[in-house]
């Protein structure tokens, strides 16, 4: 069982972007996962980590929630 932590940039805004990525892989992986947490930073912060390892971040990455979903199932 993995756990993954969203973290998301409070002031910039970007907690409906961290619940839409929770909800797509809470309903792909629901049965896989330990928790799926959403992490409060600042910044311009949006990253999805996997047992602590970043899977896919704001600043490198489009956003796309199937994209997202995909590196998930790599790293899980």
């Amino acid at each position: 069982m993995s756990a993954i932590e969203v973290e998301y940039c409070v002031p910039c805004g970007f907690l409906e972007r961290a619940e839409k990525i929770q909800h797509a892989l809470l309903e792909q992986f629901g049965d896989r996962l330990d928790r799926v947490a959403l992490v409060t930073g600042d910044h311009g912060v949006l990253t999805v980590a996997v047992d602590d390892e970043i899977v896919w971040d704001k600043a490198e990455d489009d956003y796309d929630v199937d994209e997202i979903t995909r590196r998930v199932r790599d790293a899980i």
